[in-house]
Formats: C-alpha cells, structure tokens, sequence
C-alpha cells in the first residue's frame, strides 16, 4: 500500500509539474520527494518478497491497514516539507508583502 500510494502521489504531482508553463509553485520538489519515496518503497517491496516468498502479496487486513497509515503519512509528510519550502523561497513574493504591509501598518 505504501508503495502504491507514494506511485500514485508522484504521477498526479508529475503531472500537474509537466502541465504547468511556470515552475513558480515548485511543483518539482514533491515530485522528486514521491519518486524517491516510491523508489525506497519499490527496493523494501523487492526484499520482502525476496524473504517471504509468495506470502509477501497475502498479507492480512490489519498490516494492509499499517501500510495504508504509512502511506498516508509519507504523502502528507512531503506535502508539509513542499509547502515549508514554498513558504521559505516564496516565487510569487506573497510572504514578503504581507509581511511589508503588516510592517507599514504600525
């Protein structure tokens, strides 16, 4: 599920990246994070079957449900790490004239 979910993450993130003219919303940093986390994703995959053989593809509800949370997890992980850079390098200049109007208020 981890895997599948992080697969899923990266194509609609790749997507949206390859449709976009301007890299102004830094759509390319979630998309290298879901690759990389489907890549780490995909060589777990390949060792666990690697250990447990055919067994590795019946696993039971409550590990399906493990795995699920993991996803989850990993995907809202790299939405926060997206948005933390977005906030800091701001490319449309959003945080910083906020910030200067505030600071003209008082």
């Amino acid at each position: 599920m981890t895997l599948l979910i992080c697969v899923f993450a990266a194509i609609i993130f790749t997507i949206k990246w390859y449709r976009r003219k301007d890299d102004s919303m830094l759509l390319g940093v979630p998309c290298v994070c879901f690759w990389g986390a489907s890549l780490m994703w995909l060589g777990d995959a390949i060792f666990g079957y690697a250990e447990d053989g055919a067994a590795f593809f019946e696993p039971e509800a409550a590990e399906m449900l493990n795995d699920a949370f993991l996803g989850l997890s990993v995907v809202a992980l790299g939405m926060i790490l997206w948005l933390v850079i977005l906030l800091v390098k701001d490319p449309r200049g959003v945080v910083k004239a906020s910030l200067r109007k505030k600071a003209e208020e008082k």
